[in-house]
């Protein structure tokens, strides 16, 4: 029963990992002892929070814009090139939209709907064979997927292609983990409530300390929560978990 939750030595990629959610987790990673990827669309802004992050352990930047194929076969290769191994992918990057529903764009939706739930498929499927490398019966390969409460109860907000995406992000974890449990590998979504990300910038600012009261437990997220599911998630402790999706909410999603 010691060192459930180590994942010291192992190969994660981040996607979207140099601000918000996607930063605290892979912070959690790399001051845990894992070889950290992280990856986002501006190079200047992931080589910046890789060289930061690597003060506390390894931290590499692949900056890629991953809301198209090019972007996303760009990573895998730029991944392959350098690991024959990949333990753990963690498909965070994200975007939202909003407008009313009357003025509600073509191109809100495919750009959320693009990054949200296509790319993690396609950048899991281009992931595969280092995936498949890494996957033992006993240790088996992880892929996490950022979802959102928002995808297990519809928002107040109109962000409806963000809410969609998620929820399709859920659905999409649980036909992906039937499919690869046979080759061990564990395939789980996250679903965070709200955290201090970019994504939550505006409406914190706005209404934090509400949000943070009606939450059942009387605040927002910190680092430390969101961190520890994914580490659980990519550890021994987690190896015989698959298909699910993890509340990091507070509780707000359930009550």
């Amino acid at each position: 029963m010691r060192n459930l939750f180590s994942v010291e030595g192992k190969v994660v990629l981040v996607t979207g990992g140099s601000r918000g959610i996607g930063e605290m987790i892979a912070r959690g990673y790399v001051e845990n002892g894992a070889k950290v990827y992280i990856s986002s669309r501006k190079a200047e802004v992931c080589d910046r929070v890789a060289e930061e992050l690597s003060e506390y352990g390894t931290c590499i930047s692949l900056p890629f814009d991953l809301g198209g194929m090019a972007g996303i076969e760009g990573l895998a290769a730029a991944v392959a090139e350098r690991e024959d191994k990949l333990h753990v992918l963690v498909n965070n990057a994200g975007a939202t939209w909003g407008a009313p529903i009357d003025e509600f764009p073509e191109s809100g939706w495919d750009k959320v709907v693009d990054l949200n739930t296509k790319s993690v498929f396609f950048l899991t499927q281009k992931l595969l064979p280092q995936l498949r490398a890494a996957a033992t019966h006993e240790d088996p390969a992880r892929v996490i997927n950022i979802a959102s409460v928002n995808g297990i109860e519809p928002p107040g907000l109109e962000t409806y292609s963000y809410s969609t995406s998620k929820a399709g992000c859920i659905m999409l974890t649980r036909h992906l983990a039937k499919r690869l449990a046979p080759e061990h590998i564990c395939v789980n979504a996250i679903a965070p409530g709200p955290f201090p990300s970019h994504m939550m910038a505006a409406t914190l600012a706005r209404a934090g300390d509400a949000i943070a009261k009606g939450n059942p437990r009387g605040r927002i997220g910190t680092p430390e929560d969101i961190a520890g599911v994914a580490i659980f998630l990519s550890s021994r402790a987690s190896a015989y978990t698959t298909g699910t999706t993890v509340p990091c909410d507070g509780g707000s999603a359930e009550f």
